[in-house]
């Protein structure tokens, strides 16, 4: 039976844990041949393994988003793999609390260069290629609803999902003639590595409750769907959108 992406090739930016590796894992189910990419050899390594284990083919490629050559490498190496590439997942992200008036610049540009430098230099790479390859592409850019209101003590990682969204938009105008889709996924709380350290502390878990409407954070596989679905037909016709997925948290 052919599934969604057979014969489709899919890069994955902070593959190696979290959201990244339930990406890289959808992504296999359904097909796709998968590259995940972060700085951690070891992480990747072991998501490649479960790739074997699952039946899928995965690829590791220890990458660092911030660098230009490192993310050309990571594009170059995919196509010399696997003749192209399809679908490109961009989810590298750190997050840090900070007051504004304590935030340092290094801080400041931490953020930023690791969300949205790291996001423009995969798309370009990636839309590079996928426009001298003529077959058109899927980006899949995961952005925050913190990037669509404001939040106190997160100005450096709102200000950076802020501009994924807007980055998101204005590429997906620049190339909807070339039928490649450039659409967002705008989270809220999920259950990951990231915030860890949030729902250790269980005064604060549930004071971030209190403000989703569905009072609970999400599983990964509940945004791996959306992954599928802007990866695959289902979004042919749509770009330049934000899907925001917490729970009811930003209408609220």
């Amino acid at each position: 039976m052919s599934k969604t992406l057979d014969g489709k090739v899919a890069v994955v930016t902070g593959g190696g844990r979290g959201l990244g590796r339930a990406f890289a894992h959808a992504l296999g189910a359904e097909g796709a041949k998968v590259v995940v990419a972060s700085r951690s050899a070891a992480s990747l390594e072991k998501v490649v393994a479960e790739a074997g284990e699952a039946g899928f083919e995965a690829f590791a490629r220890p990458t660092d988003v911030t660098s230009e050559e490192s993310v050309e490498g990571l594009i170059s190496d995919t196509v010399e793999r696997f003749g192209g590439i399809d679908i490109l997942v961009n989810n590298s992200g750190i997050v840090m609390t900070r007051r504004l008036v304590e935030m340092s610049l290094e801080d400041w540009n931490a953020l930023i260069d690791t969300n949205l430098r790291g996001t423009f230099l995969a798309t370009r790479a990636a839309g590079r290629r996928m426009i001298d390859q003529g077959r058109g592409g899927k980006i899949i850019n995961i952005a925050s609803n913190f990037g669509l209101k404001g939040i106190p003590n997160h100005v450096g990682y709102s200000a950076s999902k802020a501009g994924v969204v807007g980055f998101t938009r204005s590429a997906a105008i620049e190339w909807a003639r070339h039928n490649i889709q450039v659409n967002a996924l705008a989270p809220g709380y999920f259950v990951t590595d990231m915030n860890a350290e949030v729902r250790s502390d269980k005064d604060l878990e549930q004071r971030i409750l209190r403000t989703i409407p569905a009072r609970r954070m999400a599983a990964p596989d509940e945004l791996s769907t959306w992954i599928v679905a802007l990866a695959g037909p289902a979004s042919d016709f749509m770009t330049g959108e934000v899907i925001v997925i917490d729970g009811g948290q930003t209408v609220s």
